[in-house]
């Protein structure tokens, strides 16, 4: 078997893949976190520091870790650095911190982490990890940006704290900003992005035809 290529591992990382998207993994803090595009890309980058930091380590130890343990070392680990996230927020951006709150700490059993440690990074080299852990890390960071943009907009009339809806006249839907409108967000996100989807599966069908035709076409001229 072929191994993986580093472009792949990117494309996978943040679409193909991605946690939130393919997976639906990391549902509490999509759901809890995302009532504006800060939040969300605060939430998504301490989730992109824990998942490269504990991506690198366990590459680095995978050969060292027995097998029945290798889960709660894992766990281990990715505490570890939680918990140097969390200081870090509380000391340098704390006004976040207090928004994020409990979200934070619950990182450690966010599954997207441990399943990249399990499936990816104790069975490749710690540069294809590291890759794998910033690639897995910005696809999640983006899900939860979309979807805090889109409950930011529709719930508040605003983006980054700008008005950007008050020239339409249009009147904020105030039940996006609660849970129940970020699960109604998340199912037209997920729409539009199995449309997308399929819409380059049928373009990526037709190129091989269109090839078949021209040479075909090449060969009749000749």
């Amino acid at each position: 078997m072929s191994e993986i290529t580093n472009r792949e591992i990117v494309a996978n990382g943040f679409w193909n893949n991605n946690a939130v998207f393919a997976q639906l993994l990391g549902m509490c803090p999509l759901l809890g976190v995302t009532t504006t595009a800060m939040n969300g890309i605060g939430m998504g980058l301490a989730s992109l520091v824990v998942l490269l930091g504990a991506n690198v380590v366990v590459a680095m130890v995978r050969s060292y870790i027995p097998s029945e343990v290798r889960i709660p070392s894992y766990i281990v680990v990715i505490a570890s650095f939680v918990t140097i996230v969390d200081l870090c927020m509380n000391a340098w951006l704390h006004d976040l911190h207090k928004i994020l709150g409990l979200f934070i700490p619950l990182i450690v059993v966010n599954c997207a982490i441990l399943g990249r440690a399990e499936a990816f990074a104790s069975r490749n080299s710690v540069g294809k990890s590291a890759i794998d852990g910033i690639a897995t890390g910005l696809g999640f960071t983006f899900a939860l940006f979309v979807l805090g943009a889109v409950r930011e907009i529709l719930g508040a009339g605003e983006i980054f704290g700008y008005d950007v809806m008050s020239w339409s006249g249009f009147h904020p839907a105030l039940g996006f900003v609660l849970p129940p409108g970020a699960f109604i967000a998340l199912g037209f996100i997920l729409m539009g992005v199995k449309w997308l989807n399929e819409r380059r599966e049928l373009a990526a069908a037709k190129k091989p035809k269109q090839k078949r035709a021209s040479g075909e076409a090449v060969g009749v001229v000749a």
